[in-house]
């Protein structure tokens, strides 16, 4: 066969394989694209995220209300670092509730455990979670917090897929961080935004009410399949 007619011939070869894909409606999926730069997790003195006022600095009941922490329910808290948030959402869904407290730190893990016990909150389990999945219970979840914590995610995208599978119908995921470039314990809100609609989620709230060197709190939810 000449040079010039297997041309013509792969060209024909593409062009019916791209009809057939019109045809049955298929196309390909997105895949995750956990590229962008991110921030070495924290591994100091898990003290000093109990500092003094950061309860009122973040508004952190706000933060629940809107979330819809109440009496009952099953909430994460994804790098949960000293337990900060996870002792507060513990009280707030009260026994009838539950908090499971994420990390990839196994000192953290073994903090939370004894602070848990410390303060008499049996309704908190700690995970110790991988960096692309927080190994949550399949349909358990009603909210989701990740607390100055999404920076650094070292695979954003993939991580949220996963998440996906553990949340109720109608759950929300909280993110509160700062702008940064992804290196500096930030990351733009620009990207979230982006990483969370790639990930199949919607955004049904953005706010800067909180501080304590935060710049903004987004809920999601994910997208119907």
């Amino acid at each position: 066969m000449s040079r010039r007619r297997f041309a013509f011939s792969s060209v024909l070869v593409v062009w019916g394989a791209l009809l057939v894909a019109a045809a049955t409606g298929s196309r390909a999926l997105p895949q995750a694209t956990d590229t962008r730069k991110t921030s070495t997790p924290y591994t100091g003195d898990l003290t000093i995220f109990d500092s003094p006022g950061r309860e009122d600095r973040l508004q952190i009941s706000r933060v629940m209300d809107l979330l819809g922490i109440t009496p009952g329910k099953n909430v994460a808290d994804i790098g949960a670092g000293s337990g900060w948030f996870t002792v507060r959402a513990a009280r707030k869904v009260t026994a009838t509730g539950l908090v499971y407290a994420v990390d990839i730190n196994p000192e953290a893990i073994q903090y939370i455990d004894q602070r848990a016990q410390k303060e008499q909150l049996a309704n908190v389990k700690t995970i110790l979670g991988h960096e692309d999945d927080p190994l949550l219970p399949a349909g358990q979840l009603d909210a989701v917090l990740m607390l100055k914590t999404y920076h650094e995610i070292a695979k954003p995208v993939t991580l949220l897929r996963n998440l996906r599978a553990g949340l109720r119908p109608g759950a929300k995921v909280g993110i509160i961080d700062r702008n940064g470039n992804g290196e500096n314990h930030g990351v733009n809100k620009a990207i979230v935004l982006k990483e969370a609609a790639q990930a199949g989620y919607d955004v049904v709230g953005q706010y800067d009410f909180v501080k304590d060197d935060m710049n903004y709190f987004l809920v999601l939810t994910p997208k119907a399949d």
